[in-house]
């Protein structure tokens, strides 16, 4: 029953013909041939599929299954709209996921400590609010304030000198929280933190590339940050992000951005000096490789309303959104029919185009696999994530770590082809397998939890944090090729 429902779901089509799986990977961003190509037919990479596919490889048959976007908004790690949270003296954090957010934004005030060092109290309370992240199953945007403004009087910032004195005292709080942290913006300078209106000669250029450079070495090299204009990163790193710099852990490579005034003016009320597009284009070519997100700040049509939120949400990379301000913007998108859309795309949303893979291996044997992914969201993952292929009999779950495929460079708007070859264990006991795969969080803390994973926009493949790509993959010791009797582990081959 299970095997009927499951090939109902999937559009099972299984050719023999005489190709081979390649072992080489493609994950640059660029569009490519689907996986029945690849396997010696003519699918094409996409949603829905174009064609059908199949062949042989040295272990034997190949099955193509294509599929397509179930539409339906996801709940995934790392992108989307988020909610609010205190780390330090809020409550319980159960509401973010319980309103289908799995990020929150915390503003962590500083006001007490302007002219004395962190004490151990804040210190621990901080890190306690983290855990309470953790065990809701959220990340946080995380942003440390001197004050909330006013904008132009302020309340004080603080003096340099304490300002990186506790960026020091909190670099170990950071590095031990690290996987509960999606991205930390800038903040500390002026008003709201965000790099203007300083009472202390913070938002001069020396003094925020001084902050900036501080605060990078403060936070674990594995996240970002997100300066506030983009003119203030290009001021210290120049031009926009190539695809060769992106992801190399430099500082220029973990600076993105955010607009806490997205679509409120022509120039978000001074987020782009002029000239406009010019700024506008850096932000689209970083945000290729780094978060871009914020809030809206007023309403302000026609460029509030849909059509030009949506296409500038896609041209700029956006990867998450305040759910709770701008409320009149917010509700024009419900209104106008647009707010559906938007929160399927911000950020990533993966979806499996087709899958070709041996359908009988030996124990000890070689799994061929290929596979092809669309990303139809307005950005890609910003955050390291694995790529695992999952062997599944029910009992016992064995999973492969691939080389090649990186997830943040499966590009919006864009199609990947990946393959490979996989030895299976020769322990392995003859029976049929679901074949999976699994994108978990990087950090080890959070690795066996199915909500950190990723689940891909095809109904019907997700379970248990692994998006099940085939039900029928048979262990069978009468398979065509050869084995290793002696492999132990389900391994990529090189």
């Amino acid at each position: 029953m299970i095997e009927a429902m499951h090939r109902a779901l999937f559009g099972v089509v299984a050719l023999i013909g005489s190709a081979a799986c390649g072992a080489s990977s493609d994950d640059s961003g660029a569009g490519g041939a689907g996986a029945g190509a690849a396997a010696g037919g003519g699918g094409g990479a996409g949603t829905s599929g174009s064609g059908e596919g199949g062949g042989t490889v040295p272990g034997g048959p190949v099955v193509t299954r294509e599929f397509s976007d179930s539409g339906e908004e996801l709940l995934n790690p790392e992108r989307g709209f988020y909610d609010g949270v205190a780390l330090v003296g809020g409550g319980s954090f159960d509401h973010v996921r319980a309103a289908g957010r799995t990020l929150a934004y915390s503003g962590v005030h500083l006001d007490a400590y302007r002219d004395a060092p962190l004490d151990a109290a804040f210190l621990d309370e901080l890190g306690a609010g983290f855990a309470k992240a953790r065990q809701a199953g959220i990340k946080i945007v995380l942003r440390f304030v001197y004050n909330d403004g006013p904008y132009p009087v302020s309340d004080p910032d603080a003096p340099l000198a304490r300002v990186l004195e506790h960026l020091q005292q909190l670099a170990p709080v950071l590095a031990a929280n690290e996987d509960v942290i999606a991205v930390m913006q800038a903040g500390l300078i002026g008003a709201w933190g965000e790099w203007h209106s300083s009472t202390n000669g913070l938002d001069s250029p020396a003094n925020k590339e001084t902050i900036l450079d501080a605060l990078l070495d403060a936070l674990p090299v594995s996240r970002m940050t997100q300066v506030r204009t983009p003119n203030a990163k290009s001021d210290i790193f120049g031009p926009a992000l190539t695809a060769a710099q992106a992801f190399d852990g430099s500082k220029q490579a973990r600076t993105g951005h955010h607009n806490d005034c997205f679509l409120a003016s022509a120039s978000d009320f001074g987020t782009y000096p002029s000239p406009i597009e010019t700024w506008k284009q850096y932000v689209a070519d970083d945000g290729r490789f780094t978060p871009i997100g914020g809030e809206t700040c007023a309403l302000n049509a026609p460029r509030t309303d849909c059509p030009e939120a949506t296409q500038e949400m896609e041209l700029l990379h956006w990867s998450f959104l305040n759910a709770l301000y701008n409320q009149g913007v917010l509700d024009g998108w419900q209104a106008q029919g647009c707010l559906p859309e938007v929160k399927r795309r911000l950020g990533y949303r993966f979806a499996l185009g087709s899958a070709s893979y041996s359908q009988r291996v030996r124990p000890g044997g070689v799994l061929a696999l290929d596979v092809s992914v669309t990303n139809t969201g307005y950005a890609s993952p910003f955050n390291a994530r694995p790529v695992f292929v999952v062997l599944d009999d029910g009992s016992t779950r064995h999973a492969a770590r691939l080389a090649s495929p990186d997830p943040r460079r499966w590009a919006a708007g864009a199609s990947v082809t990946f393959s490979s070859r996989l030895r299976v264990p020769a322990s392995l006991a003859e029976g049929t397998y679901t074949l999976g795969l699994w994108l978990p969080d990087d950090a080890a803390s959070l690795q066996a939890r199915a909500d950190s994973a990723v689940r891909f926009a095809n109904a019907g493949v997700w379970s248990d944090g692994v998006n099940v790509m085939a039900d029928d993959l048979a262990i069978d010791a009468g398979a065509p090729g050869d084995a290793d009797p002696g492999a132990t582990e389900f391994v990529e081959l090189p």
